[in-house]
């Protein structure tokens, strides 16, 4: 597996001296955000998980190679090149063993996460039951990755394009903790409500270290969702968010929109509607979950050493 994988100076020195390390995906840069706001983010969020005690590791396959960490110079390709693939599992050897370049979603940067040695990840939001799912069968392959794969994943809920409630109950078949991070409800993205509770509310990254450190001291297989919610702040109202989403669902069933192609529509339509808000919030929301998950991988690795 190691022939596949190549690990930038900061990233390996990290691994090599069980330094605490915060995986962040492609996905994002390639597919969630215009240029230049996606380089500008990606670059920003690297930083603030270095201010907070913890090396950033962004991930991407290029070369037939899984990078774990990227180079200026590369972060720059996943941000400009309009032929970046998006890769979730069952993509994965495809795009490695054909050497085309393909940003990981939240499914395929745990998994090479998880191969690299790095437990804890930030994301923007992760994927889930997509609405109408009970007749698409539309389901994101995170929901199956975190009931795999040893990674914890600080997101601010699901993406609100989504059905939450389903989404929920999924996780909860898989055996996925749903830990609310200083909240008691299941943020939704871009609002911090969405009327749907948490599995269990801790308040520091202590105990959220200590949770992970025992669940797979345990054996327990797969990964737990640290929900935070979007700074007060920077928050959109969940109802009027709601009603610009209805709005774009029924353009994105209009337009014969599906697949791994709905995300995407869907955050650009609602961009368009919201008049630019819902990208800044996107972007305040990435950072928040990059401070949070920095403070936590420390307290982890703090525990995980402990142990050893």
């Amino acid at each position: 597996m190691k022939q596949y994988l190549t690990f930038t100076e900061e990233v390996r020195h990290a691994l090599e001296n069980n330094l605490p390390v915060v995986a962040l995906e492609t996905t994002i840069i390639s597919h969630g955000m215009p240029y230049p706001q996606n380089i500008e983010m990606a670059k920003e969020v690297e930083q603030i998980i270095r201010d907070n005690g913890a090396v950033p590791a962004t991930i991407g396959i290029m070369d037939g190679k899984i990078k774990i960490g990227l180079t200026d110079s590369e972060l720059e390709e996943f941000a400009t090149n309009k032929n970046v693939a998006k890769v979730s599992r069952r993509d994965f050897a495809y795009i490695l063993a054909s050497g085309k370049i393909g940003a990981t979603t939240v499914a395929a940067t745990m998994i090479a996460a998880e191969m690299a040695g790095i437990h804890m990840f930030a994301t923007g939001g992760i994927g889930g039951v997509h609405r109408e799912g009970e007749i698409t069968w539309d389901v994101s392959a995170d929901l199956t990755e975190l009931a795999q794969t040893d990674v914890a994943v600080v997101c601010a809920g699901a993406k609100s394009i989504l059905d939450i409630g389903r989404t929920l109950e999924y996780l909860e078949t898989q055996g996925v903790p749903v830990v609310g991070y200083r909240t008691e409800e299941f943020p939704s993205f871009f609002a911090r409500e969405s009327g749907f509770g948490v599995d269990m509310r801790i308040d520091t990254p202590e105990e959220v270290g200590k949770m992970m450190n025992t669940k797979w001291d345990l054996g327990l297989k797969g990964g737990m969702i640290i929900a935070n919610p979007v700074p007060e702040s920077d928050a959109l109202n969940h109802q009027e968010i709601e009603a610009v989403i209805q709005k774009a669902l029924a353009e994105a069933k209009e337009n014969n929109i599906a697949g791994k192609q709905v995300t995407p529509f869907m955050l650009d339509k609602v961009k368009k509607l919201t008049e630019g808000k819902s990208l800044a919030t996107n972007i305040a929301l990435v950072k928040h979950n990059a401070e949070v998950a920095a403070k936590i991988a420390a307290a982890y690795q703090k525990e995980a050493n402990q142990g050893k």
